[in-house]
């Protein structure tokens, strides 16, 4: 689950903690992009497994866990990304349907002034915003109040946006999550033909404390409630053979195309 780290909230994920110097802002504005419309599904599904371990792990207490989630957007932004499955919050992310409050509004000024003013409050567990592409409204000095907001109140208010390319924003992180193909289920007689797996996440980081981009393959595992890093350094290690034969003494090596 997620815990306090030094410099924020670990999710877990070791390399990927790390690479955030220190896991995700405890007290700020996070970005969640979803770079087109067809990653809403994937952009949702990790903000649902990030609230899911930050209700696992309360921040301030065991009174948090029971905190509500409150999620505003437009009813153009649930029209088009729709709204998580409440028989299936449970089961999958442990999140009960009546944690999880919606706030939908007809303009985007409108969720922004209610983002602000919920942001400064302390009683719900984190605030999301979900936003649709890159609208004149959301600015730097927009978001550059949402994250005052947030750090006032000690509380992670996290800006989930759809469909968006990268922009100036004041918030000190932003991660780009895309679809990862999931793998068969494994079984005690091994894996089940034709079967799915785990929900996967493919995680970049576009902005933060990390000197270059890195990309990390993560597994939602329901049953424990953990994100795990499929292709972590243990599994890697152990492929140590080229995938290709070396040439031999003496073997000229083609030169490269173009």
């Amino acid at each position: 689950g997620i815990a306090e780290g030094r410099g924020g909230v670990l999710t877990g994920v070791g390399r990927l903690d790390a690479a955030l110097g220190g896991g995700l802002p405890r007290a700020a504005l996070t970005e969640i992009h979803g770079a087109e419309t067809r990653d809403a599904g994937a952009a949702s599904g990790f903000m649902l497994a990030l609230a899911s371990l930050l209700l696992a792990a309360p921040l301030r207490g065991p009174a948090e866990a029971t905190a509500p989630v409150l999620w505003i957007g437009t009813a153009e932004i649930f029209h088009e990304a729709g709204f998580p499955h409440a028989a299936g919050l449970q089961a999958m992310f442990g999140i009960e349907p009546e944690t999880l409050l919606f706030c939908e509004t007809k303009k985007l000024t409108d969720a922004l002034w209610v983002a602000e003013e919920a942001a400064r409050l302390t009683e719900p567990a984190s605030v999301i915003l979900e936003v649709r592409g890159n609208p004149r409204q959301l600015d730097l000095t927009a978001t550059r109040r949402l994250h005052a907001r947030a750090r006032d109140s000690g509380r992670p208010l996290f800006l989930l946006r759809q469909a968006a390319t990268p922009e100036p924003t004041a918030a000190p992180v932003r991660l780009v999550v895309e679809p990862a193909s999931s793998v068969l289920r494994e079984t005690i007689g091994g894996p089940l033909t034709g079967s799915i797996g785990r929900p996967a996440f493919t995680i970049t980081i576009g902005k933060g404390s990390a000197a270059r981009s890195e990309n990390f393959t993560l597994e939602w595992n329901p049953d424990e409630r953990t994100l795990k890093e499929r292709w972590g350094q243990e599994r890697r290690a152990k492929n140590t053979l080229p995938v290709v034969s070396l040439p031999r003494p003496g073997a000229d090596i083609a030169a490269a195309p173009g």
